[in-house]
């Protein structure tokens, strides 16, 4: 059974689109004593308060109708960020040849955070990190995010 998020994300991918945005990620987290479903979205030339209002009013009835969430929450429409995290394997696809900052579970010679361009994202994950070609598996990632000003 998919988790909360994975649900709301099948359920207003079509509508996000059709907003002229792109669906780039949904989380459903709990701060202090109150739940967040968060909804993030990007396009190619930034996202304004406007987009973030009219997802928020055009996903808030779908949502409502499908009620995939037993529990209270609030909804939060917002940009992924310059610095967007990258979860999924798309995510990488979409900015190879950029630069992007991991961190693994486990160091690899004493090192645990990498920093270099994209240049695949099939099976492994691959950096060139100063002429030099690194490759790492998805599973081996807690943590990757695109440098966009460093």
């Amino acid at each position: 059974m998919a988790n909360a998020a994975d649900r709301v994300y099948e359920l207003i991918k079509d509508t996000v689109n059709r907003q002229g945005v792109e669906l780039w990620d949904v989380r459903f987290v709990k701060e202090g004593v109150s739940w967040y479903l968060r909804v993030f979205i990007d396009k190619s030339d930034g996202i304004t308060i406007d987009d973030c209002t009219n997802v928020s009013h055009a996903i808030d009835p779908v949502i409502d109708a499908a009620d995939p969430i037993e529990k209270s929450y609030y909804l939060e429409v917002c940009s992924c960020g310059l610095e967007r995290e990258l979860v999924k394997r798309e995510h990488f696809k979409k900015v190879i040849g950029q630069k992007i900052k991991l961190k693994l579970y486990k160091a690899i010679d004493g090192v645990k955070e990498f920093t270099g361009n994209l240049s695949s994202a099939d099976e492994k994950i691959v950096l060139d990190i100063d002429g030099e070609t690194k490759e790492f598996g998805f599973k081996e990632i807690s943590k990757a995010n695109l440098c966009d000003f460093e």
